[in-house]
Order: C-alpha cells, then sequence, then structure tokens
C-alpha cells in the first residue's frame, strides 16, 4: 500500500440515503488510511458510461447501488465468475490507468447475505428457504441460499410475469427455484428454515400482518433477513420476532458487504467492530 491519495465512492440514483460512505470512512480510519477518500455520486444509467472512461490512477474502487448493478455489467473488462451468473456487480475494481486500466467487476452481496444469516447460527445444511421478490437482490439471495445448502428455494413475488431475469439467473447458477404467488407466503413461510424479504422499504407490511395473524403455525422456528433496514425493526421483523422467529436485520447484510468490499479494495482485512460501531452510530436516530 502507498502513501498515494485513493479514492473510491458509491454510486447510484438517488444516492443521498446511502450509507456505504459511513461504513467505508469508518474502514479507513481503522486502518490508518488516512490519504483514503470514500464520497457518493449520483449517477444514472445513462450517465455510467462516463463516468466510467473518467476514472483514473486515483480510483481504487467503486460500490454500485441500484439502478447500475446489471448496467455496469457490459462495461467491464472481466466480471468474476459468481457476479456473472448472479447476472449483478455491486463492485467495481479499478486496476492502472490510461490504455492498460482494467475494471473488474465483483459481487459482495452474497458474501453479506450468507455472513449475515451465519449470524443467526446458519452456515450450512439448509433445507427449505423462501424469498420475497424477484429483484436483483433475490438474485443473490438464490446465490447465497444455495451456498448455505438449498438449491429449490420458494419465491414469492406479485407476477410472475417480471419473475424472468431471476429465473434466468437461477438457471446460470443450477438453482431451480419455485415460484409462488405473494399472496401464499404468509401461510408457508414460518414452515421454512431460512427466508429473505428483498422488498423495499413498506412493501412487506401487509406480509407482516398475515404472519402475526397466521393460525397454521403455532410458532416460527426459522430465521428472516430483512434486507430494509430503516425502519429498524421493520414491521415484518416485529411480526417474525413476535412468532418466536430468529431475526437478522437488514443493516448486518450491508455491513458484511461493505466489509468485503474493503478487504477486495484496499487489501487489508476489514476492520469489522469500527464499521458495526460505525452503522449503529448511523442508524441509531431511527431507532424509537
Amino acid at each position: 500500500m502507498t502513501a498515494a491519495h485513493r479514492r473510491a465512492a458509491v454510486l447510484g440514483h438517488p444516492i443521498a440515503h446511502s450509507l456505504s460512505p459511513v461504513l467505508h470512512r469508518a474502514a479507513y480510519a481503522a486502518l490508518g488510511l488516512d490519504t483514503w477518500r470514500y464520497g457518493a455520486v449520483d449517477v444514472t444509467e445513462e450517465q455510467l458510461p462516463t463516468f466510467l472512461a473518467g476514472l483514473d490512477a486515483s480510483w481504487a474502487g467503486l460500490s454500485l447501488t441500484m439502478p447500475l448493478k446489471q448496467t455496469v455489467v457490459p462495461l467491464l473488462d472481466h466480471v468474476e465468475p459468481l457476479a456473472q451468473v448472479v447476472g449483478a456487480v455491486n463492485t467495481v475494481l479499478v486496476h492502472g490507468s490510461g490504455p492498460g486500466r482494467m475494471l473488474t467487476g465483483a459481487n459482495t452481496d452474497v458474501y453479506g447475505l450468507v455472513a449475515a444469516i451465519g449470524e443467526a447460527g446458519v452456515s450450512g445444511g439448509v433445507r427449505s428457504a423462501g424469498v420475497v421478490g424477484a429483484g436483483a437482490t433475490a438474485a443473490s439471495t438464490l446465490a447465497a441460499l444455495a451456498q448455505l445448502g438449498c438449491t429449490s428455494p420458494r419465491v414469492y413475488v406479485r407476477s410472475q410475469a417480471r419473475a424472468g431475469g431471476l429465473l434466468r439467473a437461477a438457471h446460470r447458477m443450477g438453482v431451480e427455484p419455485r415460484l409462488c404467488r405473494l399472496d401464499d407466503a404468509a401461510g408457508e413461510i414460518g414452515r421454512l428454515d431460512v427466508v429473505v424479504s428483498t422488498l423495499p422499504a413498506h412493501a412487506a407490511d401487509p406480509l407482516a400482518a398475515a404472519v402475526v395473524a397466521d393460525a397454521v403455525v403455532a410458532d416460527i422456528t426459522g430465521v428472516l433477513l430483512d434486507v430494509c433496514y430503516d425502519p429498524r425493526p421493520t414491521a415484518l421483523a416485529a411480526a417474525w420476532a413476535s412468532r418466536g422467529g430468529r431475526v437478522v436485520g437488514g443493516e448486518r447484510m450491508l455491513l458484511h458487504q461493505a466489509a468485503e468490499q474493503v478487504r477486495l479494495m484496499t487489501g487489508a482485512p476489514a476492520p469489522l467492530a469500527a464499521m458495526a460501531a460505525a452503522l449503529d452510530d448511523a442508524l441509531a436516530p431511527a431507532v424509537s
């Protein structure tokens, strides 16, 4: 590691809400990387090619959020195998500059999901699982569940016609999901070992109410990871916990995927405790 100034940033549209700067800056401080800077840049899909073309040797890497995780793939020089099969890149590593510069795409969302679920004591042997939603995060979730042992999870969607991209990703990774109606989720997910909700804020609130009212499953014993973390806890997480289930907050996935990005960009082990403390401080005002 040289003493030269290095840069990294999170890109997306919108981007003001991102907590990536909190996590990465905390990591740089703990690692003593005083010359490293991490920012947030509002970049649309249309602006992305120009932004990437302007990267110079000071850039170490990029974090990507929606809507850029799939748009970026054809703009890269190399895409790591996991990101290729998932069809989503949330990390870009910048190597060199000028004509010899190379942009490599990676996916740390899968790592973040596996690590977060692992905090609930699940490290493998998952026999049954459910995914709520069918977006880009759902594809990473399928890969994570496959690593944990479940290659035929249920996927609960509002419209099966809009799940084509997810099914293509599943085929590439050798996973055979079973598409189910979102309306059926409440009566089924309580029986599963692991459930991951990938829906945006408040979109799962009706499901939360149905989970509380479900009289079929007396007690929930499985693990829920709700990737949404605002509010904290979400209505679905609170409902799950009220029925006895184990809950992992979405901020833990955010933490672990960022920690892996720090490792990839800096070459140093991520200071997880320092990053977690900074994240908790940032989220504290939202806790009531």
